[in-house]
């Protein structure tokens, strides 16, 4: 443990770009999430097959993939790419996205049909339906199964370290290379790290869970 000790700094600065791309990438997810799920559900039959498109393609390629298309093939075709992160943060969300707008779908589909009916018969639209009646409540069911995915985002975000990223698996990875002799104290502080992350989370979820069975 003394090499952790010695490189808090460094390990603490790989933590943090971890918990960076955590939160921006889960926002991402989260608002392009939302908005597959009410093209997927939208009258609009165009709509509803671009949103099967593209959940099915970015649920079915490896997150690797989507790395390296951010990384290596996206300069070709724009040369002022931004900051390696930023396309960290950009493929996080495109490959979490369609996890998030699925989980929403499954919450919306438990919303009594009677609900949405009962929101056109006095005038509401589509988007005052969805916004106003029906979201609301399929979001309070499915903050479990939502949590779950931001869980696995986490740990996605390992895969950031190979693609230019100095966040705590790369860091792991440079402590493991410099410190041969002490690679297992390093992965075990390191798995400290992202415990402190998803421990805490798998908790809510189950306390979420509690909680809206007792409401029904």
């Amino acid at each position: 443990m003394n090499v952790l000790i010695e490189n808090a700094d460094l390990v603490l600065a790989g933590f943090l770009m971890t918990l960076r791309l955590l939160l921006l990438g889960g926002a991402g997810a989260m608002l392009l999430g939302l908005v597959v799920v009410t093209m997927r559900i939208s009258p609009v039959a165009s709509l509803r097959g671009f949103a099967t498109a593209y959940t099915e393609l970015f649920r079915n390629v490896p997150l690797t993939l989507i790395f390296l298309f951010m990384v290596f093939v996206l300069p070709l075709i724009n040369p002022n790419q931004p900051p390696y992160e930023v396309l960290a943060v950009i493929a996080l969300a495109l490959y979490t996205s369609p996890f998030v707008a699925e989980a929403l779908r499954s919450g919306i589909n438990g919303v009594p049909v009677g609900q949405a009916e009962a929101a056109r018969s006095i005038g509401l639209g589509f988007g005052q339906t969805l916004s106003l009646i029906v979201l609301p409540q399929a979001i309070r069911m499915v903050v479990p199964p939502l949590i779950n995915v931001f869980i696995a985002l986490t740990k996605n975000t390992s895969v950031a370290g190979g693609f230019f990223v100095v966040e705590l698996f790369a860091t792991a990875q440079r402590l493991a290379n410099n410190n041969g002799n002490a690679v297992i104290p390093i992965l075990v502080g390191v798995a400290f790290f992202y415990l402190l992350i998803t421990v805490p989370l798998g908790y809510f979820a189950g306390q979420i869970e509690k909680k809206v069975r007792v409401a029904r």
